[in-house]
């Protein structure tokens, strides 16, 4: 069991790692254990056909309940919220809204590169998870949106959305000493 798992792990870093060449927004670390929190970075790695990049503005997934931005400095943030089907608990209480899109807005040299952090409470399936990114620049502007049919590789479409693989949860060593 553990050397198949080990097997489609290694599959799934080989994966990951050969596109995120071909990807121009990408998480820095492309994978979150399924109902866990997950602190990550969205990487910029270029403007639009040589223009700054002025905004980014990140969709957040319906499952995903909990979504909190990292601020940057020189950078305006804001939060779009979108109400829940039903009310879920968290940690501070009921929530009955999510974070439906986070934008960040400032500019970054097309010859730079830079992160944008997001800490995510990730759905309890396992599987990809798909964050629709626009980059607006200061001249045009790049739509990371697309999402490749099921069974399909994340590169087989022109501006891949950055995806998240949700890897199956696994139980802490000291719940199996019980």
């Amino acid at each position: 069991m553990i050397s198949r798992i080990a097997r489609h792990c290694a599959a799934l870093a080989a994966t990951l790692t050969t596109t995120m060449a071909h990807a121009h927004i990408v998480f820095a670390d492309p994978a979150g254990m399924a109902g866990s929190y997950y602190a990550g970075f969205l990487r910029v790695s270029h403007g639009c056909a040589g223009s700054p990049t002025t905004a980014i503005r990140v969709e957040i997934p319906v499952g995903v309940t909990v979504a909190r931005p990292q601020p940057k400095p020189g950078w305006t943030l804001s939060i779009e919220k979108a109400p829940l089907p039903a009310p879920v608990r968290s940690e501070d209480g009921e929530v009955r809204e999510r974070v439906a899109a986070i934008t960040w807005s400032g500019r970054l040299d097309p010859d730079q590169f830079d992160q944008f952090g997001i800490m995510l409470k990730l759905p309890a399936a396992p599987g990809p998870l798909y964050f629709p990114t626009l980059q607006q620049c200061a001249t045009g502007r790049n739509a990371w949106t697309m999402i490749p049919a099921a069974g399909q590789p994340w590169h087989s479409v022109k501006s891949p959305a950055p995806v998240l693989e949700i890897t199956p949860a696994t139980p802490h060593p000291d719940a199996m000493k019980m």
